[in-house]
This record gives C-alpha cells, structure tokens and sequence, in this order.
C-alpha cells in the first residue's frame, strides 16, 4: 500500500505543477500563453484564456499540489481527496477536447493519468472500507455467503 500512496504522491505532484505553470502562463498572457493562439477558443464561450487560465492553476493546480502534500499525512479521506482531483483533471481534459474541438497526445496522457488515479483512489477506499467500497464488500460477502450456505 506504501507503494500506492508514493505513485499517487508523484501523479498529482506532477498533474500540480504543470497546471500551476500552465494556468500561470495564461493568466500573465491570456491572449498567447506559451505562443498558444486564441483562434481554438472560438468555439468555446471564452474569448481569451484568463478564466481558464484560473481555473486550471486552481483547481488543477493548486489542487493536485494540497493533495499531493496530504499523502504525507495519511488522512482516513485521502482516497476521497485524490478522487476528487482526478475525475477534475478527466473532466476538464473532456472539455478542453470539446472546446478546442480537437485532441492532442497530451490530452490523451493527462486524461490517462486521471483514470490512474482514479483508479488508485478507489483502491485507498476499499483498502480503507470507505464508501463505496464498504457497500461493494458488504454485498459481495452476502452474496458469497449466500452462495457458500446453498452449496
């Protein structure tokens, strides 16, 4: 399990600080982040890349940063912290490839990257017995001994 949390501790330290760069870069520059140019936003209701911006070095950011800085704590709901950033990284990979109507090898590791946590988070719960891996484990071990008692 040490080995969970230390990969998990690395995915969203990495997820963190590439997000605080990114959201950064378009907040000090929003019209042309990193010689990005704004002709993909039209068709998203942005019209520069500040609000982006400022959400990716939030959420994405910062986020992914406390979370990461949280595994060297242990906390009973850190399965449900990590989850919680990484189906936002998902979510805001989904999105992005919609605004921009278009997708990138990058956005194709980041939104792999979430479903790793994702996935990993999961395995903090049931490890944990924490919603909803004690509903999971409870219907298992009833249907189980169910089936025990009829053989």
């Amino acid at each position: 399990m040490r080995r969970l949390y230390r990969i998990l501790f690395a995915l969203h330290l990495f997820v963190g600080i590439g997000a605080v760069f990114g959201g950064l870069a378009a907040i000090i520059n929003p019209f042309n982040p990193l010689g990005m140019p704004i002709e993909p936003l039209k068709n998203s209701p942005f019209s520069n890349y500040l609000i982006p911006g400022i959400i990716l070095f939030t959420v994405l950011g910062i986020g992914n940063i406390v979370s990461a800085l949280l595994f060297r704590y242990k906390l009973r709901l850190q399965g449900y912290i990590s989850s919680i950033f990484s189906w936002a990284l998902v979510i805001w990979i989904v999105v992005q490839c919609i605004m921009l109507n278009t997708v990138a090898f990058p956005h194709i590791l980041y939104f792999i990257i979430g479903l790793v946590e994702a996935a990993l988070s999961m395995a903090i719960l049931f490890e944990q017995r924490l919603f909803p891996a004690n509903i999971v484990l409870g219907f298992y071990k009833q249907v189980f001994n169910k089936h025990r008692s009829e053989s």
